[in-house]
């Protein structure tokens, strides 16, 4: 691939296209085979999954970190090709940046399993892709195998609007079956972008990341003008002006550039070394442009769900710190500040784009840090309405004001759609609706599949809803989930007291309904979870200043006096009385431990 960097392509031969599909289905192995059939890598370089870079991507079988890459094809026409590949991450968590790496295609590969169907996140991606006016090709993949159900599939596929039964292709990524194919259709149905080199410098921000040697990396669509080396930039959201110091293209690996024109796809790299001003969708232009444009669909990160990080020792705080810094400049999704709490020492609070991405951080800071960390409850943003009139958002259950402060609560929702085997319409729907769901509707995909439609306090599906789907469906269900709105619900937090004192750490919001429940079986498991000491502690569950449960933690039995004491009555009843101040003493003054078990035993609970 020697000299790749400096091919140029006609802007009528590029195309830009993504691989969309259900966790999987087989988009990073399609990936690997166009790659291979487009030379890009020799063959002693490649490997499977080969865009997927981390160890933990390879073990979860998803995309995290979205790669693109460049590849040149010679198509039966004798004409040669650019395409550019953009590899997307395929979970709810990441919907707005899936949006964003969209907005940088003009087609893309609807990718569906022909032993699995059309599944939650395969319309989630698809509907996303839709919005974008992309030229959508069908791909039902695995079609080698045993228990492929191409019928079934052609008939899910024919009720979706907007897809042309005509151009679906039938592929094996594993075996390359239709992959030659995939790629005529590619140069035949995709159009080639539009653009105008001569007009100023618009690009589309689609990723960012951060290189010890190069600064801040952006991954960028250029849709007008031109970008080179020495050019003066700016971002127009995050108002951010630098000078370009490399521009270049992934084949996969970076290859510099003379410069990036209209329609290409690409990075520049920067001397700034804040990855935290780079914000996913944001539009950069030349500094000499008096009128800039921004792009559309644009639109802040927001984050949904928030825990508490501490280190298991207090001596890593510092490792800690660092550990989220260096994270923090390569995932512009993740925010921190730092926090402390009683009983953990010093940590950090964290936002998250959802549950798998708190479960991600939490995973990489362990692996490649080297790191134990304890996580508190994940919490989200509630908005408390104050007797006063006052508007408090709290990501904190600790922050929550007095109970006589409060007027009411208002929580956070999302649309979910859920799709699983029709015989199990009866306990999915109990489950969402022990899930406080509100029903909103249900239709039939087709005789063996349906398609739920709930309205869920994101609270409630932070926790264990997926496994308990998973379970309740042997494995069949699939979920997809965007933002809703506020709704006024009856919450309360939650305290555990440990010896007298509350344990701030172990605090959490919850509705009313479930707050015996969840107190009472809270303080039986901590009664056999926190190390016992030569005096009792009691363990109680205390909401809105009322104990709701409690359970007494026994003390280690020493004896002021062995067995066939001989000495006087006297002597004993002084020493009996000595050790029951001793252990008077050692309640006011000792400080119990708290196991790290003791927070995975409330994060099971919840």
């Amino acid at each position: 691939m020697e000299g790749i960097e400096n091919k140029v392509a006609s802007k009528n031969n590029i195309r830009n296209f993504c691989i969309i599909a259900h966790i999987d289905h087989g988009k990073s192995t399609l990936a690997d085979r166009i790659i291979e059939m487009t030379n890009t890598v020799l063959k002693r370089e490649m490997k499977e999954q080969l865009l997927d870079t981390m160890d933990l991507e390879r073990e979860r079988g998803i995309t995290i970190k979205l790669q693109t890459v460049r590849m040149y094809y010679t198509a039966d026409d004798k004409t040669e090709y650019e395409f550019n590949l953009i590899d997307t991450p395929g979970h709810a968590d990441f919907n707005y940046e899936v949006s964003r790496s969209l907005a940088a295609c003009e087609g893309a590969l609807l990718v569906v399993d022909a032993t699995q169907g059309v599944q939650a996140q395969t319309l989630a991606n698809l509907r996303l892709a839709m919005e974008q006016n992309l030229t959508i090709i069908p791909v039902i993949n695995k079609v080698d195998l045993a228990n492929a159900d191409i019928e079934r599939v052609m008939k899910e596929l024919q009720e979706i609007n907007g897809i042309d039964l005509s151009h679906v292709i039938l592929a094996s990524a594993k075996t390359g079956l239709g992959i030659k194919n995939i790629l005529e259709k590619i140069v035949k149905e995709v159009p080639a972008p539009n653009g105008n080199d001569e007009e100023h410098l618009q690009a589309l921000v689609f990723d960012s990341h951060y290189d010890p040697y190069r600064g801040v990396v952006l991954n960028i669509r250029v849709v007008n003008g031109m970008v080179e080396p020495g050019m003066k930039v700016k971002m127009l959201a995050s108002n951010i002006s630098y000078e370009v110091s490399e521009v270049g293209v992934f084949t996969p690996k970076m290859n510099a550039k003379e410069k990036l024109s209209a329609g290409e796809v690409g990075y520049i790299s920067t001397s700034i070394k804040d990855v935290l001003g780079i914000k996913v969708g944001d539009t950069v232009t030349d500094a000499e442009n008096t009128n800039p444009m921004q792009l559309p669909g644009y639109k802040e990160i927001k984050q949904m769900v928030f825990a508490g990080l501490y280190p298991v020792d207090s001596n890593d705080q510092e490792k800690l710190k660092e550990a989220v810094e260096k994270l923090a400049l390569n995932d512009s999704a993740f925010v921190y500040e730092p926090e402390t709490s009683n009983a953990l020492g010093a940590g950090f609070r964290c936002g998250f784009l959802g549950i798998l991405h708190m479960e991600i951080v939490q995973e990489r800071l362990e692996r490649e840090y080297e790191l134990e960390i304890i996580s508190t409850a994940p919490s989200v943003i509630y908005r408390i309405y104050t007797k006063k009139g006052e508007l408090l958002t709290v990501n904190n259950p600790k922050n929550f004001p007095g109970i006589e402060l409060i007027d009411y609560i208002e929580e956070p929702y999302v649309n979910a759609t859920i799709i699983f085997p029709t015989e199990n319409i009866g306990v999915v729907m109990e489950l969402c609706t022990e899930k406080r769901g509100i029903y909103v509707d249900m239709s039939y995909m087709n005789a063996k599949t349906v398609e739920l439609f709930y309205e869920l306090p994101l609270s409630e599906i932070a926790y264990d809803f997926f496994d308990m789907l998973k379970s309740l469906t042997h494995g069949y269900a699939s979920v997809d989930y965007k933002e809703g709105v506020y709704k006024k619900s009856d919450l309360v937090k939650m305290d555990i007291w440990l010896n007298d004192e509350s344990v701030d750490a172990f605090s959490f919001v919850l509705h009313r309904d479930k707050a015996h429940d969840k107190g009472r079986t809270i303080v039986e498991r901590m009664k056999y979870l926190i190390p016992r000491k030569l005096y009792p502690m009691p363990v109680q569950s205390v909401i809105e200043n009322k104990v709701v449960a409690r359970e007494d933690i026994p003390p280690l039995r020493k004896s002021a006096v062995g067995k066939g004491y001989t000495g006087s009555m006297s002597k004993k009843k002084r020493m009996v009385k000595k050790v029951k101040e001793n252990k008077t003493r050692q309640r006011k003054l000792g400080k119990a431990d708290v196991p790290q078990e003791a927070f995975h035993a409330i994060l099971n609970l919840k």
